[in-house]
């Protein structure tokens, strides 16, 4: 029972439940008529198990590329096979599309698009990870945009620019973030020749690439505050393009570095970064 659920890799899911909650407690302070419902805390876990199944069918295609890069995983110690891993992985995914039909239509179908992604994203023939682009524009779109709209859609139809707007912050912050977790996969992923960032620039070159994003991403804020997109409440949040800039420190000090751990300092510090904008929007919208 432990080997299946470190194959879910239980501490990512914290995200997309806040992000999910987040977004529907958002659609509730912009809706005068709305209240909490069952279906938000439904939703926020058929998104999480999505997560954790796409985490689960991720290491049934990358067991090879693991016993290189991470060999305490469950399948490449041997804990589990790829069959069961395999099955199990399926069995979540059922679950939250399933859990999806509950809440509506609108919420069904997004869930459905992210599936498909996830799955190509580690799966034959498209395998989208193995490309540069494509592996990090499927992760932003799923888990930042598409997350926090499928929170939203369980309280108000998507109708308005504000939750995309939202999403898309949390997209581009992804579409570069998201390369953290690739530098101390350059060995393994080299010889499989998944190409990330770091395997096809070098570590310095590719901390460079992805440090804008760390930052700009933030500094929209304004800019939707100033369109009336976003509530006025949301401009504190700016000044996490501060921490933004941390990160980038933290990257760019000893670029070599990012290479020599399981997870760097600078993953840490983004997937914090991640949560703290997300709970700053939610208290943003509160208030």
């Amino acid at each position: 029972m432990k080997a299946f659920l470190l194959l879910l890799r239980p501490f990512t899911l914290i995200a997309p439940f806040i992000a999910f909650i987040t977004a529907a407690i958002i659609a509730m302070n912009v809706t005068p008529v709305a209240n909490f419902t069952p279906f938000i805390l439904i939703g926020a876990v058929a998104a999480m198990l999505a997560n954790g199944a796409s985490n689960a069918v991720n290491q049934v295609f990358d067991v090879d590329v693991d016993r290189i890069n991470k060999p305490d995983r469950p399948l490449p110690s041997g804990r589990l096979t790829r069959k069961q891993a395999g099955l199990f992985g399926g069995i979540i995914y059922a679950i939250s599309v399933i859990l999806s039909l509950t809440v509506n239509l609108v919420f069904f179908l997004i869930m459905l698009v992210t599936v498909i992604i996830t799955i190509f994203y580690s799966a034959p023939p498209l395998r989208l990870k193995n490309h540069t682009l494509l592996s990090n524009v499927s992760i932003a779109l799923v888990r930042g945009c598409l997350l926090f709209v499928a929170g939203w859609v369980t309280i108000k139809p998507i109708d308005m620019l504000l939750p995309w707007f939202i999403g898309g912050i949390f997209s581009f912050y992804l579409l570069g973030a998201a390369t953290t977790k690739d530098f101390s996969d350059i060995k393994g992923d080299r010889i499989y020749r998944i190409m990330t960032l770091p395997v096809r620039y070098g570590a310095k070159r590719a901390a460079q690439i992805i440090s804008p994003f760390f930052v700009i991403p933030f500094l929209l804020i304004p800019v939707g505050v100033s369109f009336t997109i976003l509530s006025v409440a949301s401009l504190p949040l700016t000044m996490l393009a501060i921490y933004g800039l941390f990160i980038v420190y933290l990257l760019l000090r000893k670029p070599d570095e990012l290479t020599l751990e399981g997870n760097h300092v600078s993953w840490k510090h983004m997937y914090l970064l991640f949560v703290i904008a997300y709970v700053g929007f939610a208290l943003a919208y509160l208030i």
